[in-house]
């Protein structure tokens, strides 16, 4: 792929990302992202196959990134302390109220039974690897999927309330239970 090629495919991808972050991945439309991105829905097909195809990579994209992060974090530390360190960012109000680089779960879990298969199987590994990552050993993966879940469903339910004091208090309960 040539290097004009793979920079427009990245523009593509970080459009279609943002625009599921805001709404998901079933919503956008190949025009807006494409328009988003500069271009015209004219040249998707020379970079995608379908827009369920670019919205997969952008899902898997996102992941990714979320998992660099937390793959920043030291690993001498405890598990315990790993687990609240990313808690507390996770449940704070400036990742509530982020509209770039956000968690793309809370935007896009209501549409994955929906969608085909492989958007369940990239969260089905982002799990497997977040547990891997946060978890002190096998007898922990439990607990660290129960906090993952407190944790994304707190998330969107804190963005549902948009920001206020309803919200902060859904932040503040779900990173207290954790923490």
């Amino acid at each position: 792929m040539s290097d004009k090629k793979a920079q427009t495919r990245e523009r593509i991808l970080s459009a279609a990302g943002a625009a599921l972050l805001q709404r998901g991945p079933a919503e956008p439309s190949v025009g807006e992202v494409m328009g988003a991105a500069g271009l015209t829905v004219g040249g998707f097909y020379a970079h995608f196959e379908s827009k369920d195809a670019l919205m997969l990579e952008a899902f898997k994209q996102l992941l990714c990134q979320r998992q660099d992060l937390i793959g920043q974090m030291d690993e001498r530390l405890p598990a315990a302390e790993r687990r609240a360190l990313v808690a507390a960012f996770y449940l704070s109000r400036k990742h509530r109220d982020a509209t770039e680089l956000g968690c793309p779960l809370p935007s896009s879990l209501s549409e994955l039974a929906r969608l085909p298969d492989a958007f369940r199987e990239a969260l089905a590994e982002h799990l497997e690897l977040l547990m891997a990552k946060l978890a002190g050993g096998p007898e922990e993966a439990n607990s660290v999927l129960a906090d993952i879940a407190l944790m994304v469903g707190g998330l969107a339910l804190a963005r549902a309330l948009g920001p206020g004091e309803m919200s902060d208090r859904v932040l503040r309960a779900a990173k207290a239970a954790i923490i």
